[in-house]
């Protein structure tokens, strides 16, 4: 793993997706593909899961018998750890659920607001060769949770035309009503604008690929979205007290992700920049997912050198990556300085698989610099807000002149009138 020395490297990682952003080509496959959808429903969404999975469904719906021989598939210890995982899950997003609230500052005055959950979300959980039970599990329980009254949930099916029996379980768990056998930017488009058997959503969550992440943005202002999601990224901040084994195995939990994943360590120790790069390469050399994590600390791997901790959180900040790491001594006393990170993981027990798993908070965090103006999905993503306003006749009265006056000034007599006619009768 290089070290260097400088931020220049920051400035490289952060566009390290600004090709994607000008693939006109890609868009217009991507844009054919929701279009076709769009025109011909289940028909064009069952021949782009031949195309594209290689394999010919007779119907979309994950009906319940599937489900039932998914329990008898998968262990028991699965079980166990999945209900545990549920359970801290469950217990850290209660605590984002937000209550309606009211407040009387006058007298005749009452304003509010009112807190109610969307009508219906999909859920994308990436399938095929691999199984993403925990995705399952960070998506549908904070909809759950928020009272979603209808959570759907697509996902690519295997080439037996199965879908992956831990992922059906959990999501039988987590209250998932509804799962259907598709995936891609196909699944989006039905999502988004329903078909013959695919019922449409409201907002539409969970990562994928390119093509689905291109497609969720696509979408976007026809339902909502939770995020574009980028490779995934690791920063870890390091002192003279870090351990470079736990460090290395951090930084390779990001990378065997994909090939443009991030993994980056910042350290005010040469000493410990020297022990972590060789621990680096023989935890790599190990590593059953060697080729991909290999290009992506080639590609997108650096330790860093800096000559103090405030350099080092500068650094941080204008990253502002998916997840953070401060394995320094006394991580609480700095947490303060950290301004953006998707999800800060503090002192040297507490690894970023950690919270993909069992702690608690949603692993589903912003990407590619956004964490410096986006959140973690949380319950809030799955509720919306109405304002509330009454005025009694005196209330009114009191404020008239003042409405019509600021009325007045944008020349919308029509605003002023509304006040008027009622000050009228006063």
């Amino acid at each position: 793993m290089k070290i260097i020395r400088g931020a220049e490297f920051i400035e490289e990682l952060l566009r390290r997706n600004d090709s994607n952003q000008t693939d006109l080509e890609f868009d217009r496959n991507v844009l054919s593909i929701i279009d076709k959808v769009r025109s011909e429903g289940d028909s064009a969404v069952l021949d782009f899961t031949e195309r594209f999975d290689g394999v010919k469904l007779d119907s979309l719906i994950v009906t319940e018998e599937e489900i039932n021989e998914a329990e008898q598939a998968v262990p028991a210890g699965f079980y166990r750890a999945l209900r545990a995982a549920k359970e801290r899950i469950t217990t850290y997003h209660e605590a984002q659920k937000e209550q309606s609230w009211f407040l009387n500052p006058n007298e005749g005055i009452m304003l509010g607001q009112k807190v109610t959950p969307i009508d219906s979300v999909g859920l994308y959980v990436p399938g095929g060769k691999a199984a993403y039970p925990s995705t399952v599990l960070m998506n549908a329980l904070p909809a759950k949770i928020a009272g979603v009254g209808r959570i759907s949930m697509v996902t690519p099916p295997q080439r037996d035309g199965k879908i992956n029996p831990h992922v059906l379980v959990a999501a039988k768990e987590a209250g998932v009503d509804r799962i259907y056998k598709v995936g891609g930017a196909q699944a989006i488009a039905a999502l988004a604008y329903g078909t013959e058997t695919i019922e449409k959503v409201v907002k539409i969550t969970g990562p994928g690929n390119a093509y689905v992440a291109r497609a969720k943005k696509w979408v976007f202002g026809d339902v909502a979205i939770d995020m574009i999601a980028g490779p995934s990224e690791i920063c870890v901040v390091a002192d003279a007290h870090t351990n470079p084994i736990y460090a290395a195995a951090d930084l390779l939990s990001q990378a065997e992700h994909d090939e443009r994943a991030a993994a980056v360590c910042i350290t005010t120790s040469e000493t410990f920049a020297s022990e972590l790069s060789k621990e680096v390469a023989r935890q790599l050399a190990e590593l059953e997912r060697k080729e991909i994590a290999t290009q992506s600390i080639e590609q997108f791997g650096r330790i860093i050198i800096v000559d103090s901790l405030k350099e080092a959180f500068d650094i941080v900040n204008r990253l502002a990556p998916e997840h953070l790491e401060l394995m320094i001594d006394q991580p609480m006393e700095h947490l303060a300085a950290i301004r953006n990170a998707g999800a800060i993981f503090l002192g040297q027990h507490s690894p970023e698989a950690l919270g993909d798993y069992m702690a608690g908070p949603n692993h589903t965090l912003p990407t590619s610099g956004t964490a410096a103006f986006s959140s973690p999905l949380g319950v809030y993503d799955f509720m919306k807000k109405s304002s509330i306003i009454y005025y009694s006749e005196n209330a009114l009265a009191e404020v008239a002149e003042d409405v019509i006056t600021l009325a007045d000034a944008e020349q919308l007599t029509g605003h002023a009138n509304s006040i008027k006619v009622r000050k009228a009768g006063y």
